[in-house]
């Protein structure tokens, strides 16, 4: 009899032991996840920053390559004897500033269209995050419950529960 106390005590601790496991288990994923979601967010506003500067570059190297094209072609005008006032010349200058400005915003445009990207990139990140660390808790608190009873055999009596 008293071997099948003992073993029942023993199969009784084993059993507490391995609901703390699950629901330290249950909680260090959650955390894990969430911590992880907020290093990814953090690499993702790191990124941010990087394509920020470099659409930047992008469009300075643009702007330049374009003022040069632009010099050359008022160098072509005057070799060939056209003046610099005249109307063609106005509006081959015209046309090329034109030409500049719409290939500067498609620049910009793009690299607001990538920081939108990777803002909703950042944000989804950071609430599958916050989910993982809700749905941990709640898986623990669900494995707390369930094993309640049998952590505290009192919970099983009636009387308890009126």
């Amino acid at each position: 009899m008293c071997e099948m106390i003992t073993m029942a005590a023993i199969a009784g601790s084993l059993q507490t032991v391995g609901t703390a496991v699950t629901i330290a288990g249950s909680l260090y994923s959650g955390i894990n996840a969430y911590q992880t979601a907020n290093y990814n967010a953090e690499l993702i506003e790191n990124q941010m920053a990087t394509e920020q500067v470099l659409a930047s570059v992008k469009d300075n190297r643009l702007r330049d390559q374009m003022k040069g094209e632009m010099a050359k072609q008022r160098l072509e005008l005057v070799g060939r004897g056209v003046s610099l006032d005249s109307p063609t010349a106005i509006v081959l200058g015209r046309t090329a500033a034109e030409e500049m400005s719409f290939a500067s915003q498609s620049v910009r445009s793009e690299a607001g269209a990538r920081k939108q990207e990777l803002t909703a990139e950042k944000r989804m990140t950071l609430a599958r995050g916050k989910s993982a660390l809700l749905k941990g808790g709640f898986s623990a608190a669900g494995t707390l419950l369930d094993a309640a009873p049998d952590i505290w055999p009192s919970l099983k009596d009636e009387r308890v529960l009126q």
